[in-house]
């Protein structure tokens, strides 16, 4: 539990923690629209997939963010991805399909294959995006620049600090509750709870015991985090005043400048597609001439 990063602050003196966290938020939203774009050609979404990953891989490495925890991140998504494959597998039914193989005759289409790649790689880049932001961001800092991006929405008298502090909390809880989940199942394991073997309904009530307590565990410090809020006289509803305030320095503006261009290549390649899908077989072509 301890080497999960999802949510989990880390405190490091780095280029990406130094950033403004509007601009990190900014460069989040930039990155995940990247993320959905379809050009329709299955190998050039593969290698502008790679280019992303690549992208992110280089800013948890800035981030000093191991790469092993986001491999324990994603063990979960697994059966998700089985699931899906054989979903895929079953639904991609057409003659005009092309035949990937065949299993004791049974036909797999290149499509649904490829479909479950595409949601694969969505996940793995949305989670490590995700793990990028939180563990450069402080859970406040976090909190100022949603409040600040959501500010134009105050006209039609939308709860913008309300939905601020919810999620800003809602992400600040993730870590405790892990850290909560691994001493309670220590606690169980040593009252005889086997949480990795045994038959299906010892599982079960492994997993019951794990959930009971966990539960009541997290109603109250949320019970708790309420009644230190009221006592500090906490009002949403009130104009409130920051003791720090966000600043833009040059950094920042580097980094907008670069998402913003990084944003902006994405939407050109997605509405000149056609020739530059062209010029990329051309490239590999050359290429494999050359080898």
């Amino acid at each position: 539990m301890k080497n999960i990063s999802l949510g989990r602050y880390l405190p490091y003196n780095t280029v990406l923690h130094r950033l403004d966290p509007r601009v990190k938020l900014f460069g989040l939203i930039s990155f995940m629209v990247l993320v959905f774009f379809s050009f329709g050609d299955v190998w050039f979404n593969f290698a502008f997939y790679a280019l992303v990953l690549v992208l992110v891989l280089i800013a948890l490495k800035i981030a000093k963010v191991k790469l092993k925890s986001l491999v324990r991140q994603l063990k979960p998504l697994w059966f998700m991805v089985v699931f899906l494959l054989i979903i895929n597998i079953i639904s991609f039914r057409s003659n005009d399909m092309n035949i990937l193989f065949k299993i004791f005759e049974y036909p797999i289409y290149a499509a649904a294959v490829y479909q479950t790649f595409y949601i694969l790689m969505r996940l793995i880049l949305m989670i490590s995006l995700t793990m990028v932001l939180t563990s450069t961001t402080k859970p406040l800092d976090l909190t100022f620049a949603l409040e600040w991006i959501m500010s134009p929405l105050k006209i039609i008298h939308f709860p913008v600090h309300e939905v601020a502090m919810t999620m800003s909390l809602a992400l600040r809880f993730i870590p405790t509750l892990l850290d909560e989940t691994g001493r309670i199942m220590k606690a169980q394991e040593s009252r005889g709870v086997d949480f990795s073997g045994g038959k299906l309904s010892e599982k079960v009530r492994g997993i019951v015991s794990l959930i009971v307590p966990l539960f009541n565990s997290a109603f109250m410090r949320s019970d708790e985090l309420a009644n230190a809020m009221e006592a500090r006289g906490y009002n949403p509803q009130g104009k409130r005043t920051k003791y720090r305030m966000l600043k833009f320095a040059p950094s920042d503006l580097f980094g907008f400048i670069l998402f913003t261009m990084i944003l902006t290549g994405g939407i050109l390649l997605l509405v000149f597609k056609t020739p530059i899908i062209a010029s990329f077989y051309e490239l590999i072509a050359l290429i494999s001439g050359l080898f």
